[in-house]
């Protein structure tokens, strides 16, 4: 539920044929994802176009709030929604229910969905990414190992969200004309350090991306 390219990814469809055969999903905004998991007992916090915008203070359009867990807190989000909302997982082309929180995650659970019931829309993407030990670990390339205060910062509204380079580190695979307007966006504002880690990342993973002369520049 990410956008169309992970819709069409995860089942062949678009975001309308994606909405007809599995259901709305519902347009929240960050406050209302922190009143959803208000008291899970695991960190939480936002990435993609929100945390840009929350970076950047330059207002975008949105398609949903995208929450990242840790792996290991994984068992935490489920036993918070379990009982009051039905939730899913889904990875390597399968969304499959979770039905209770004895239940064993499968290894190729890359996001866990959340709703109400089946009559209501999706509310919750949350992706889980890996960790080590209860760090986290970047997905494009398992070697950068680094502790959450590291990859995230708190925003004046007081919700934590993913670094700007991080962000864009990711957004650099797709390069979509959104991806290339978040960076022109945050480019200005990262400091010397963030940018020459974003730069050093695209050309580690990406030798040759169109963004690096951008990014060094």
């Amino acid at each position: 539920m990410q956008d169309d390219e992970f819709h069409s990814r995860l089942t062949g469809l678009d975001d309308d044929e994606f909405e007809r055969l599995y259901g709305p999903l519902a347009r929240l905004r960050p406050d209302a994802v922190a009143g959803l998991l208000d008291g899970m007992d695991a960190p939480w916090w936002i990435v993609g176009g929100w945390a840009i915008e929350a970076f950047t203070g330059e207002r975008r359009d949105h398609d949903d709030v995208d929450v990242c867990i840790l792996e290991c807190d994984a068992p935490s989000l489920i036993a918070h929604f379990l009982g009051t909302h039905h939730v899913w997982v889904t990875g390597g082309g399968t969304l499959r229910p979770v039905l209770s929180a004895t239940q064993r995650l499968p290894r190729w659970m890359h996001q866990i969905w959340v709703r109400e019931n089946a009559t209501e829309p999706w509310l919750l993407d949350v992706i889980v990414t890996p960790d080590r030990d209860g760090r986290w670990v970047f997905r494009r390339d398992p070697a950068v190992v680094l502790d959450l205060e590291r990859v995230t910062w708190i925003a004046g509204d007081g919700l934590l969200y993913q670094r700007p380079e991080i962000i864009l580190a990711f957004k650099a695979a797709l390069n979509r004309p959104k991806d290339r307007s978040d960076l022109e966006a945050a480019l200005p504002r990262l400091d010397v350090a963030s940018r020459s880690w974003l730069a050093d990342t695209i050309d580690r993973i990406h030798p040759s991306h169109p963004w690096l002369e951008r990014v060094r520049t």
